[in-house]
């Protein structure tokens, strides 16, 4: 007989939007081995998101060795912890290095590692949407018999954890009645410029939500204060957060927003799964088929995000949030 499952390895490394898609394969795993312990092997970015979530019992944010005693210290820890299933959501060549470097027998693993117990051999897998893709492994793992893995069909990520632990605030300051808020996300990887829709366009969008009743909360890393102030030469009552805001906290924002309106980076996908209605723009450099976000969303594209124009924009926010009388 087949030993329990009781103690298990969870893989997912970055970036925070496929992350963030991984929560909804998480919260299956964690159903289906209820009183497992189950410890995340990710990276120190993801640390206080994954402690907080309640799928795991402990959180490894040991998973990008640089050196050869830190991949043998890797090693030493997962054959210390004598694992009984690992379900790899990386499925990377680096997470098939790991799995290597664990020879010989290596725990049962899930995933697409050369050799691995619980091969995810569905030959369509690189084009499927993540959310489906996850799903579809593991059923391949026995986990999961009815998975959803039709295009469209797999749930969204549930944050209701983070909501639950909000402190009972206003995410936003403001007066005793302050305006709906829209998130922008003009940000992103610094070395993708081409995903991002350019600045003076959000610049002209803030003016036309605040004049529909909106204030406007810019969101992104430090790097991308600048963008915040750009948008509030053009728009001053915007409010800009970039560098003030963990994961957690841009999953609150979301919750709470009238409308988010990004580009296709991780922050948006927080946002949307916070449940913000959320219209997120892709170029020719990303495919929505694969990487969407998931919810009440909106998808516009343009090959070149610079001709894609206001005014589309603009109308997409007017159906997802219609405006509102100014105080």
């Amino acid at each position: 007989m087949p030993r329990s499952v009781e103690r298990i390895l969870v893989i997912k490394l970055s970036a925070l939007g496929d992350f963030v898609l991984a929560l909804a394969a998480m919260k299956k795993i964690r159903a289906a081995h209820a009183k497992a312990h189950i410890t995340l092997l990710t990276t120190p970015p993801f640390e206080a998101l994954a402690k907080a979530c309640p799928y795991f019992n402990a959180v490894d944010t040991g998973g990008r060795p640089d050196s050869f005693a830190d991949w043998m210290a890797l090693r030493q820890r997962i054959k210390a912890a004598n694992y009984d299933r690992v379900y790899d959501l990386q499925t990377s060549a680096h997470t098939n290095r790991i799995f290597q470097l664990l020879r010989p027998g290596p725990p049962p693993w899930s995933g697409v590692a050369f050799g691995c117990a619980l091969p995810h051999r569905n030959p369509l897998r690189n084009g499927m949407h993540t959310l489906e893709r996850q799903a579809d492994q593991l059923m391949y793992a026995g986990i999961w018999p009815d998975a959803p893995t039709e295009p469209g069909s797999a749930p969204p990520p549930d944050l209701s954890w983070v909501l639950k632990s909000a402190p009972a605030e206003r995410p936003v300051p403001g007066s005793n009645k302050p305006r709906p808020y829209v998130m922008f996300v003009p940000g992103g990887s610094a070395h993708r410029p081409e995903k991002r829709w350019p600045v003076e366009r959000y610049s002209e969008l803030a003016r036309i939500l605040y004049a529909r009743g909106f204030d406007v909360v810019i969101i992104g890393g430090p790097a991308e204060a600048e963008l915040a102030h750009a948008i509030q030469r053009a728009a001053p009552r915007a409010r800009d957060l970039t560098g003030r805001t963990d994961f957690a906290r841009i999953a609150l924002l979301g919750a709470k927003a009238a409308l988010a309106v990004g580009n296709d980076t991780g922050p948006l996908h927080l946002a949307a799964a916070g449940g913000a209605p959320t219209i997120v723009l892709f170029s020719r450099a990303s495919d929505p088929k694969l990487s969407a976000p998931r919810g009440r969303v909106a998808i516009l594209r343009a090959e070149n995000l610079a001709d894609l124009p206001v005014a589309q924009v603009a109308q997409a926010a007017s159906s997802l949030a219609p405006a509102r009388a100014t105080p």
